[in-house]
C-alpha cells in the first residue's frame, strides 16, 4: 500500500508564518540592545571574509584575522580623526555663529510682527513649542550617541569571534540543512551582502567627494565637514541626503547675506541626489541587491519603526537576504515579484486568443 503526501495546507500555513514573524518582530524589538550589534557585526564580518581567505592562503588564520582587523581599524580610525578635526574647527567658530544666530532671530521676529502680525507672545509660544521638539531631538541624539559608543565596542569583539568560529556556523548549517542548499544559500548571502556594502562605501565616498566640491565652490564655511556627514548620512537610502543638507543650509543662512547661497546648495544636494539616485547607486548597488524602490522605502518605514537608526541603515541589506530566503522557499518565492528590481515577464498569449482581423 502507498501511501501519499498530506495535501499543502495554504491556510495553516500562512497562519503558521504569520505567528512567527509577529514572535520574531517582538524578539527583536524586546532584544534590540543585542541584535543590532549582532546583525551589524555578522554583516562586516562577510565584507571582511574575502581579506581574510586570501591572506589564510600564505599564513596562518590567526594571524590573517589579525592583520585584516588591525586594517581596518587603521582606516576607520583615521577617518575618525579628520572627522573630529572638522568637527573641532566648526566648535570654534560657534560663538561667532551663536551671535549671528540671535541676529537673525531678531530680524526674523522684526519680519513675523511686521508682515504676518504676530505678537511677541506668540512667538515666545511658538519659540517654546520649538525648543521642546529639539530637546526631545537632542535627547535621542545623546541616546543615540551613546548607544553609538557602546556599538563601537561590542561590534569588534563580535567580528573576532565570527571570524574565529566560522567553521562552526559552517558545519552547523551543512548538518542542519543538504550540502547543495548550503552551498547556494552560503554563497548568495555573501555576494549580497559584500556586493552591496562595498557599493555602499564606493558611493558614500563619491556623494562626499561631489557634495564637498561643490560646498567648496559656493564658499561654504566647513564644506568638508558637511560633505563628510550628507556622504556619511547616504547610509540611510533616499532621505540620507535631505538630512544631511539641512545644516549647509542654516550654515549658509548665517554667513552669506543673500538667500542666493542657501538656494546654491539645495541647488547642490538636489544635483547629487538625482544623480545618486538614478546613475550612481544603481550602477554601483542595483545590480548586486536588485531590489525595487517601493519595497526599500516600506523596508526602511518598518527597519526605522522597530530599530530605529539601525534599523534604516540595515534595511536593504537584510531585505536583500529576505530575497535569497524566498527563493529558496518553495511556498514563498512568489513574493520576490513584489521585491526585485527586474521586469516582469508578460504572459504568453494564449493560442486560442483570437487574432485581430
Amino acid at each position: 500500500m502507498t501511501s501519499t503526501e498530506s495535501p499543502f495546507n495554504r491556510l495553516d500555513y500562512t497562519y503558521k508564518l504569520l505567528v512567527v514573524t509577529a514572535l520574531t518582530i517582538v524578539g527583536v524589538v524586546l532584544a534590540q540592545d543585542i541584535v543590532i550589534p549582532l546583525m551589524i557585526s555578522g554583516i562586516l564580518t562577510v565584507v571582511l571574509l574575502p581579506l581574510v581567505k586570501r591572506l589564510e592562503r600564505k599564513i596562518s588564520s590567526a594571524l590573517a584575522i589579525t592583520i585584516v582587523l588591525l586594517g581596518a581599524f587603521t582606516v576607520l580610525i583615521l577617518a575618525g580623526v579628520l572627522i573630529v578635526n572638522q568637527i573641532a574647527s566648526l566648535v570654534r567658530d560657534l560663538p561667532g555663529l551663536e551671535t549671528k544666530f540671535n541676529s537673525w532671530v531678531d530680524q526674523l521676529s522684526s519680519s513675523l510682527q511686521s508682515e504676518l502680525g504676530m505678537s511677541v507672545t506668540e512667538q515666545n509660544q511658538l519659540l517654546k513649542n520649538s525648543l521642546t521638539t529639539l530637546g526631545g531631538y537632542a535627547t535621542g541624539l545623546l541616546s543615540a550617541t551613546t548607544n553609538l559608543i557602546s556599538l563601537l565596542v561590542q561590534i569588534p569583539i563580535y567580528i573576532l569571534l565570527f571570524l574565529i568560529y566560522r567553521g562552526r556556523v559552517k558545519s552547523f548549517l551543512k548538518k542542519l540543512l543538504s550540502d547543495e542548499e548550503e552551498l547556494a544559500w552560503k554563497k548568495d548571502v555573501e555576494n549580497v551582502v559584500q556586493g552591496y556594502i562595498s557599493g555602499l562605501l564606493l558611493v558614500t565616498i563619491i556623494v562626499t567627494a561631489l557634495n564637498s566640491v561643490g560646498l567648496l565652490i559656493l564658499g561654504i564655511d566647513h564644506a568638508i565637514f558637511f560633505g563628510i556627514l550628507s556622504g556619511l548620512l547616504t547610509v540611510i537610502p533616499y532621505i540620507g541626503i535631505f538630512i544631511g543638507a539641512l545644516l549647509p543650509v542654516v550654515m549658509a543662512l548665517l554667513t552669506k547675506d543673500s538667500l542666493w547661497y542657501p538656494a546654491g546648495v539645495v541647488i547642490i544636494f538636489s544635483i547629487v541626489q538625482f544623480l545618486e539616485g538614478n546613475f550612481i547607486t544603481p550602477r554601483i548597488t542595483g545590480s548586486k541587491v536588485s531590489i525595487n524602490a517601493l519595497a526599500a522605502i516600506i523596508a526602511l518605514l518598518i527597519g526605522g519603526k522597530i530599530l530605529g537608526i539601525a534599523g534604516m541603515i540595515l534595511a536593504v541589506p537584510a531585505l536583500g537576504i529576505i530575497k535569497i530566503i524566498l527563493l529558496h522557499t518553495t511556498h514563498l518565492k512568489h513574493f520576490v515579484i513584489l521585491i526585485e528590481d527586474k521586469p516582469v515577464e508578460k504572459p504568453e498569449q494564449e493560442n486560442n486568443e483570437p487574432s485581430n482581423l
